[in-house]
């Protein structure tokens, strides 16, 4: 979303609504890349959930984990999608011992929210050998609002699925999709070819989606729609710039083309352990973290076609 306002030319603007952004520490301070400039590659954690920091703890798992790698220049973007069910090694937090778990189950055990997104993020930190820039928290029933002030998204099913959710049934095909209805298609996994791997690869799609809309609304024509959007944005996100201000972010993102955005997948495969399904690694991620704390992740990407895709 910070992109997205970007690309969109609203940096200008962001010192009018900065206080409307919660802020608060998403990450752990063994997993905070010391502040120095942004000039160099950067990497951002992404965590989607229907639940604001401050609602229950209970059954607070994210929804969706992306690590956001951008390459010094800044003239691309990488979204790397991590699996839901990814095996991992949970450190302790207060009130859990630790131990080897499904990924998006660090959030919960770290209580949701704030203190949820710190756990995951050591987690992260622990697997990838990397440190974060900057983390976001996005709330999933806000975003849907935002979509709807833009006016919906296109959005391309590739193959018929029936949502476990709604039941709506989501034909082949481009179509234009309301807030409601894209982030219900971008939920399903089952009865899919590849599961939760096309689920991945349908969020990071709609992102892309939301990115090419706000560059062609002419929100600055719409004094009153700019104001709504951007109060939707700020009332969606939970955020850690890392001592950076929104402003001097945005402005920094401004170059950043929609079309350079790549996605990726975590080099992995479904396993059933102990009776219970999880997807392990296949072969470490296949190099992809060496790459990414090498900042070699676009020759990488080169390199490992399978696992990437243009959005």
């Amino acid at each position: 979303m910070l992109a997205t306002l970007g690309l969109a030319g609203l940096h200008w603007l962001t010192h009018r609504y900065d206080r409307s952004v919660a802020k608060q520490q998403l990450l752990d301070s063994a997993a905070r890349q010391p502040r120095t400039d942004l000039s160099r590659a950067l990497n951002y954690l992404l965590i989607g959930s229907d639940h604001r920091p401050g609602a229950n703890p209970e059954d607070q798992r994210s929804d969706s984990i992306l690590i956001v790698h951008v390459p010094a220049g800044m003239r691309q973007a990488y979204l790397i999608s991590i699996p839901r069910d990814l095996l991992v090694t949970i450190p302790p937090a207060p009130g859990y011992g630790g131990g080897r778990d499904k990924v998006n189950s660090a959030y919960e055990h770290g209580g949701g929210g704030e203190a949820g997104a710190r756990l995951l993020s050591t987690t992260l930190s622990r697997l990838t050998g990397i440190r974060f820039d900057g983390a976001a928290l996005v709330d999933f029933s806000g975003f849907k609002e935002v979509i709807d002030l833009l006016g919906g998204i296109r959005m391309c099913v590739d193959t018929e699925v029936r949502s476990i959710h709604t039941k709506t049934l989501f034909t082949p095909g481009c179509q234009q999709m309301d807030g409601a209805r894209a982030l219900d298609y971008v939920r399903q996994r089952y009865d899919l070819p590849d599961g939760d791997y096309d689920r991945q690869r349908h969020q990071q799609q709609m992102l892309r989606a939301v990115l090419d809309k706000a560059g062609q609304t002419h929100l600055r024509d719409d004094p009153v729609k700019l104001d709504r959007v951007l109060r939707a944005v700020g009332g969606a996100l939970t955020v850690d710039t890392n001592g950076v201000s929104l402003d001097d972010l945005l402005f920094a993102f401004r170059g950043l083309p929609a079309d350079a955005l790549r996605g990726v997948q975590v080099p992995s495969y479904p396993q059933i352990i102990d009776e219970v399904s999880y997807v392990v690694l296949d072969n470490g991620g296949s190099g992809l973290f060496d790459a990414l704390r090498a900042t070699r992740l676009p020759e990488w990407a080169g390199a490992n076609p399978r696992w990437v895709n243009r959005l």
